[in-house]
């Protein structure tokens, strides 16, 4: 699976394949410097890697070279950790690194857009979710159609920013990894920062309160529509879960979904 893309970019292998669920990355060498070569046929992976190229190296990391299918990245060296800061009581400057991040992410670029994945299509997952489990999903899935049914503010999105996709690249500073190609709403962006299921303190008392202060102030968005989209991502969230027969892990987003209903419901 690599071997051509090894020849073609004249690279080294600097270290063991990474498989995840969709990709295969492979750490190696170009011109000398630390990079990763990602391989997927993943629509929404390769919709991701063509966005990365788009984005020119501003908020996410460099693409020295891509295709339809693999993409050649820059390799993130440094050693700190945004979930290890949020995990060692630096919760809230995780928060605002992030938000900085995404920021330069959803800024504008002169370039023609690539093809990217409509929001309401990622969200596909949710109705038949809320219709075989009813309760909060039910709630989640009403107001997702509120939202994606009335959107404002459309920009290129990462979909699927969190603590570990946001990595430590020493003196380029803080740099997004791993996105999906989509475009929709930038609120969406922020949802997953209140609802990391590998957060531990995801549902802490007062977590989501205080985050949603500091990530309404860096953002400027209005935190009753934030609110709504942390409710509708983490339905979402929860859904693809079940859909794997993870009924266990689906508990986290859930209870997020749940916290930020009440927050709603107080408003």
């Amino acid at each position: 699976m690599f071997e051509s893309y090894i020849k073609r970019w004249r690279l080294t292998v600097d270290g063991e394949p990474i498989i995840t669920h969709s990709s295969h990355l492979l750490p190696v060498l170009r011109d000398g410097k630390p990079a990763m070569l990602k391989i997927s046929n993943d629509e929404a992976e390769q919709a991701g890697g063509a966005l990365m190229q788009w984005w020119g190296g501003i908020g996410a990391a460099k693409v020295y070279a891509h295709d339809n299918e693999a993409v050649l990245l820059e390799r993130a060296m440094g050693h700190r950790s945004l979930l290890g800061m949020a995990m060692d009581g630096a919760d809230d400057t995780a928060t605002r690194i992030m938000c900085r991040t995404v920021a330069e992410l959803h800024a504008p670029r002169e370039q023609p857009l690539p093809d990217l994945i409509p929001l309401a299509r990622w969200f596909r997952d949710l109705e038949p979710a809320a219709r075989a489990h009813d309760g909060i999903l039910a709630e989640c899935n009403h107001i997702a159609g509120i939202l994606l049914g009335n959107i404002s503010d459309p920009v290129v999105l990462h979909g699927d920013i969190h603590h570990s996709n946001i990595l430590d690249f020493g003196e380029d500073g803080w740099l997004a990894i791993d996105p999906k190609g989509l475009i929709g709403e930038r609120g969406f962006d922020y949802a997953n920062i209140f609802a990391n299921p590998d957060l531990p303190t995801v549902t802490s008392p007062g977590r989501l309160q205080r985050q949603l202060r500091i990530v309404a102030t860096e953002t400027d968005l209005d935190p009753k529509r934030l609110l709504q989209w942390i409710v509708a991502y983490s339905g979402l969230s929860a859904a693809w879960f079940l859909g794997g027969g993870s009924t266990e892990l689906a508990q986290s987003p859930l209870a997020v979904a749940r916290i930020a209903l009440a927050e709603l419901q107080q408003g």
